[in-house]
């Protein structure tokens, strides 16, 4: 297979990469916007019962982003060695893997939706609405976790434009869907969030479908013969080893955003839905630096498969200093149109006032949350996962929610805010420095982080399996 990413100037391979990558990301947030702003319509416990569901959704999308980071690794350096064949079983396992995976959570799921949202604190007028939703949202799961993994792939192979055009459809699938399910029209009787989690199913079947024929017919990196059991768990063993701890540290964000949304519920139905407005603000904000951190990944992996590690230096440094400067710049956005931009979505003074305060705090630390995003994807990308999960739960756990109860308790929702914004702060300045040293050289991960250098995964007897005794077929 052809490395694309290998030549030429780096400053210009990472605008190529991201710049389809930013209109990728944000018809994703677009169209969750869009279910935010119709929700809204139907009233507050409506759009309570939505962000109810917020952390939830994040963990199975957290789920299917670390099984394609994991896809995305293995495969990347795979292209950067040149081996064709390792590249066609590695992304036809990771298509199965996502199916086996996709059962088990639909089945536990539909089992806990009423136990473990009592348990984020729904009440019980917002709890049968919450049901609606997430019931018709698990039976459509396979069509979030399966393209997931294959839009992975395709960008493993330095092509972002086809998968930005797949979200770019389910997007506007979704939104001219959510009026239309949602309010009523002609004979489609209304539906309420019934019918905005519908028309989320029908968009992202829209990318199960397309991503699939483009890995099939474009790329031509899927293989349809019958493998051997033993080929099929050596390349799962391979995307697991970094797609596990990157779905675990994916987890650990809206396993901690479900704990701050269930102290959020203790100021009332307005403040979850202030919170929920100004994490999907938040989500747009950061669209940049977002694509940016999910084009770096194919990058460095290519890269470091074909052993030219000053490029992999140069796109880093790049990297960082736009994360500064694109911080900087919505730090100073929102500050000025935080209540502007929340009187959109409501015009109940108490939501508008609490996601004006968010967009107030929150956004300081913008820029350290890209430094994380592109360190975390740099560690992924050189299957080495341990430091984005050491990073996150350092964030997440240790310091994010231990940090919001005292803040709650000292300076009510602003305390919650304020822990929010620190904890990214601190975090991310460490994730420069230990990023920056870990790969400065190639000589000093030799030295100092050993498994850095190391394809070990793939140069274990399951490389002798997908190659076959030798052969490169």
């Amino acid at each position: 297979m052809k490395q694309k990413l290998t030549e030429g100037k780096v400053g210009f391979q990472l605008i190529r990469l991201t710049l389809p990558m930013v209109w990728g990301v944000f018809a994703v947030i677009a169209f969750n916007l869009a279910d935010t702003y119709f929700v809204s319509h139907l009233g507050t416990n409506e759009l309570a019962a939505m962000s109810f569901t917020f952390p939830i959704v994040m963990v199975l999308g957290s789920v299917s982003m670390g099984l394609g980071t994991g896809a995305s690794s293995v495969i990347a350096r795979a292209i950067g060695e040149g081996d064709r064949y390792k590249v066609q079983r590695l992304t036809t396992s990771s298509l199965t893997l996502s199916l086996l995976v996709v059962g088990i959570f639909v089945l536990i799921g539909l089992a806990s939706i009423d136990p473990l949202f009592k348990l984020l604190g729904a009440e019980f007028e917002v709890l049968p609405l919450i049901r609606d939703y997430m019931t018709i949202w698990y039976l459509g799961v396979i069509c979030l976790v399966v393209p997931m993994v294959g839009n992975s792939a395709i960008r493993a192979s330095g092509n972002t434009g086809v998968p930005s055009i797949i979200m770019t459809i389910a997007a506007a699938v979704n939104i001219a869907l959510d009026p239309l399910l949602i309010f009523g029209w002609g004979i489609i009787p209304p539906l309420g969030l019934k019918g905005a989690a519908l028309a989320t199913v029908i968009s992202r079947a829209t990318t199960l479908i397309t991503s699939l024929m483009v890995l099939h017919f474009r790329e031509r990196m899927i293989l349809w013969s019958l493998p051997k059991l033993r080929e099929v768990w050596g390349c799962w063993k391979t995307v697991l080893h970094v797609g596990l701890p990157a779905a675990g540290t994916n987890m650990i964000t809206p396993i901690s955003i479900g704990f701050i949304t269930s102290l959020m519920a203790s100021y009332g139905s307005e403040a979850v839905a202030g919170f929920g407005i100004a994490s999907r603000v938040e989500s747009f904000a950061l669209i940049a630096v977002m694509a940016l951190s999910a084009s770096i990944g194919p990058f460095v992996g290519q890269n470091w498969g074909a052993k030219k590690y000053g490029r992999v230096n140069r796109a880093l440094r790049y990297s960082f200093l736009f994360c500064l400067v694109w911080g900087i710049l919505m730090a100073l956005i929102l500050s000025l149109a935080g209540s502007e931009l929340a009187s959109i979505f409501n015009s109940n003074p108490e939501v508008v006032a609490i996601t004006a305060k968010y967009l107030m705090i929150v956004p300081i630390s913008y820029a350290a949350s890209g430094f994380i995003l592109v360190s975390s994807s740099t560690f992924n990308a050189l299957g080495t996962p341990l430091p984005s999960v050491v990073m996150t739960l350092t964030r997440m756990f240790f310091l994010y929610i231990p940090m919001a109860y005292l803040g709650s308790w000292l300076f009510k929702v602003n305390g919650v805010f304020a822990a929010a914004s620190l904890s990214s702060l601190a975090v991310g300045i460490g994730a420069f420095f230990w990023n920056r040293r870990a790969c400065s050289t190639k000589a000093a991960m030799k030295l100092e982080q050993p498994s850095l250098c190391q394809e070990n995964p793939l140069d274990s007897p399951a490389k002798k399996v997908l190659l076959g005794n030798g052969t490169n077929r």
